[in-house]
């Protein structure tokens, strides 16, 4: 019989690895294969390399001494798969025809028959005499179509057959020490059903998206098959730019330039990965491209400062003494996704916004979220900002979902609480309701840093403000054009911003391009802020009990804050006021 090799060359993959010694312990014939699953794996070949796909890979070389190798998805039905390797298919097609009836084009495409027929294969390879068993490994792609995830009660008689016969195959005594083996791949593992992923009998094995080293190689074999125009860009440059991108992905940025005849400089190379990455995301995360950095930010000067020490840390390779994330909270209009985005352009690094994950389908709210991770993961450094956090990241309580909030914070809260991703991945909750937002997400090690943020407070700090509204949306704006007496308003920096851009409008329709000080006055007299009383002052309080730093507060609050226990009294007084409306 031929094991797997368990003395595996240096340049297999971890992941490939872990699958060999799993199995070689005996513990395990069958895993899950998840994430990056449909990419693509380098082989060495001869003096050089070439590059196949993960079955053609375990086909033919972690199974590569194997007498029998089976690939199966929906589209193409069961085939043999040899790779290159002509006598080697040939061996296999002898041995199957004697026990298959017709040619492989004529066997049965359909799941549960398919299923069928390997269980009769392998009954009877088991029963067979020593000398003429087969070492048979199995490939089973797009496994979440096999056996999806969903409560039992919702699957048909076939789906519950295929999945209690994948079960009866991974806990077979006899299977087991035999050199039968399944490898099922799937791009999420939410997506394959619970009882079987759960088994003690099975593994699940992450198949990660490439680091550094292996996108430099790759770049470098590309740069030999293909003469692309980079600019001048070497291969360990466009390596350290394509973090977060799979090699398949990879290599349409490398041969853009070569189909288009323009050199892919750095610029372009942003742009082509951006949408890959937003694509292979599937539109789940946002790319944000901060033109303003710390400086642009009116007011908040603590705050600033701390961000700017941590930029700089980051920055220097420090990535110890940076924090895992940060909590900006305040009212409604305070500018926290503008100071969040700031600081990403502070430091110089991608920013990307969470955007909505949730889905009505079952499993697939994990799914979408697993993958989001996993490119995270992959393309840190990056600042991650998570608007209306409160509602987004869920709780503890499965509160009528089946448990997919519940799922959702597990998962948040594991991913930001793991230390070995600090400084890689910077979490930034944004809400205004930071009471709402569970404590576990708001310790010490993940979110560690509360910022409250406040309307401007002073004369001074509101013309800032228009000055700063005005440089960020391009307006000029001379300073004498601000009028005074506005503090004591209630103007929040989004109020402001308002007031700046009605002010430019009605110097267009002046046919003019210079905003005056008439303008502003005609805006702010035609402007009505929105009424928020009691909301305004809850949102205000809840972010100053949640400030983890003294000097993150205006001197008022800094007097009140020493009675901690009357600001939370008053807090829950006005919530129940709103409650009973």
């Amino acid at each position: 019989m031929n094991p797997i090799n368990h003395n595996l060359p240096d340049w297999f993959p971890p992941w490939a690895k872990q699958l060999a010694d799993l199995y070689y312990s005996g513990t395990t014939c069958l895993f899950v294969l998840h994430g990056n699953t449909h990419d693509l794996l380098r082989c060495p070949d001869g003096d050089g390399d070439r590059y196949c796909n993960v079955a053609e890979f375990l086909a033919g070389q972690l199974f590569g001494s194997w007498d029998v190798v089976l690939h199966y998805n929906l589209a193409r039905g069961l085939r043999p798969l040899a790779g290159s390797d002509s006598a080697r298919l040939q061996n296999m097609m002898q041995f199957l025809s004697s026990r298959v009836s017709g040619e492989p084009a004529t066997w049965p495409r359909d799941p549960d028959s398919v299923l069928l027929l390997l269980d009769k294969l392998i009954e009877r390879n088991l029963i067979e005499d020593e000398p003429r068993r087969k070492s048979i490994g199995i490939i089973l792609d797009y496994a979440q179509y096999l056996t999806p995830s969903g409560d039992l009660n919702s699957y048909g008689r076939s789906q519950a057959t295929n999945l209690v016969r994948l079960l009866n195959w991974a806990q077979h005594p006899y299977i087991k020490r035999q050199n039968i083996a399944f490898c099922l791949l799937a791009d999420k593992l939410s997506e394959v059903n619970d009882r079987l992923v759960q088994s003690p009998h099975v593994a699940a094995i992450p198949v990660p998206l490439p680091d550094q080293s292996e996108r430099e190689r790759f770049c470098n074999w590309v740069s030999k098959q293909i003469a692309s125009p980079t600019a001048g860009l070497a291969a360990s440059d466009i390596a350290g730019m394509a973090n977060g991108l799979s090699l398949t992905n990879l290599n349409v940025l490398l041969t853009q330039g070569k189909r288009t005849g323009k050199p892919v400089d750095t610029v372009s190379f942003r742009q082509l990965k951006k949408s890959l990455i937003e694509r292979q995301c599937q539109g789940l995360l946002e790319f944000l491209e901060p033109n303003h950095q710390l400086d642009l930010v009116v007011g908040q000067q603590a705050a600033k400062e701390r961000l700017q020490q941590d930029a700089e840390l980051i920055t220097k390779g420090r990535l110890d003494a940076a924090p895992m994330g940060y909590l900006l909270c305040g009212p409604v209009g305070t500018g926290k996704t503008f100071m969040a985005e700031c600081y990403a352009g502070a430091i110089g690094i991608p920013c990307v916004k969470l955007r909505n994950f949730r889905s009505k389908y079952v499993g697939e709210t994990e799914g979408n979220l697993e993958q989001v991770l996993t490119v995270l993961r992959s393309l840190g450094p990056v600042v991650v900002i998570i608007d209306e956090a409160d509602a987004a990241l869920g709780t503890r309580q499965a509160d009528g979902d089946s448990g997919t909030s519940s799922r959702v914070f597990a998962m948040i809260a594991s991913q930001m609480g793991d230390t070995s991703y600090r400084g890689k991945i910077i979490w930034m909750l944004l809400t205004s309701r930071p009471e709402l937002l569970p404590i576990d997400l708001k310790r010490q090690g993940r979110a560690e840093v509360h910022i409250p943020l406040f309307y401007p407070q002073d004369e001074e700090e509101i013309r800032t403000m228009f000055l700063a509204m005005a440089r960020k949306n391009k307006i000029a704006l001379p300073a004498d054009a601000v009028p005074g007496g506005l503090a004591g308003k209630g103007l929040s920096g989004s109020d402001i911003e308002s007031v700046v851009l009605s002010a430019k409008r009605q110097a267009l329709t002046s046919a003019r391009t210079d905003v005056r000080a008439e303008d502003v006055a005609e805006a702010f007299r035609q402007f009505l802020p929105s009424t928020q009383g009691l909301e305004k002052e809850a949102q205000e309080l809840a972010a100053v009990l949640e400030c983890t730093q003294m000097d993150f507060l205006p001197a008022h609050w800094r007097a009140k804050v020493a009675d901690r226990a009357h600001l939370q009294e008053r807090l829950v007084a006005i919530q129940q006021l709103l409650e009973n409306k």
